[in-house]
């Protein structure tokens, strides 16, 4: 499975060659194989291809209804991942191998499945260390504050030797 990047070297669109660099500059920082397809090349079944499948146009500020997807569009092999507005959106909520079709995507099942196994147990020491923590903290500010059980103990004599 090969990731393309179908970009335009011809660009003049400021933004297009912008979302185009961030695209690859993320894959290349993510370590994830792809190889860039330039359709300004003369490549016009490379073109055609995307054109054809291409889901999302790419709008841009300047073009917010192209009559051609504009690039960067982004497919795994042949199957349609997105555009840029979508690659950024994944990368953002961290699901980018999901929207490039790497990994399975999360379901309600499997996230059921993990509640009911580790998931739970997971999530149940998460909430102890939780709880541990905010006690020490309170333990802290009342130490700090020089309050304390030990302090009103031996205020009160409770605790003087007779």
């Amino acid at each position: 499975m090969v990731i393309k990047v179908y970009i335009s070297g011809l660009s003049g669109n400021k933004e297009v060659k912008k979302r185009q660099q961030r695209v690859t500059m993320i894959l290349q920082s993510k370590h994830i194989e792809f190889i860039e397809i330039d359709i300004a090349t003369g490549n016009t079944e490379e073109k055609e291809f995307m054109q054809a499948n291409a889901l999302q146009k790419g709008s841009t500020i300047s073009d917010p209804t192209p009559r051609y997807p504009l690039p960067p569009q982004v497919f795994n092999d042949s199957v349609y991942c997105g555009d840029y507005d979508a690659f950024d959106a994944a990368n953002e909520e961290d699901k980018l191998e999901e929207f490039l079709k790497l990994r399975a995507p999360t379901t309600e099942t499997t996230t059921v499945a993990t509640k009911n196994g580790v998931g739970e147990e997971t999530a149940a020491a998460a909430a102890a260390a939780e709880e541990t923590t905010e006690t020490a903290d309170e333990n802290k500010t009342e130490d700090n504050n020089g309050g304390g059980d030990a302090t009103e103990d031996t205020a009160d004599g409770a605790n003087d030797e007779v």
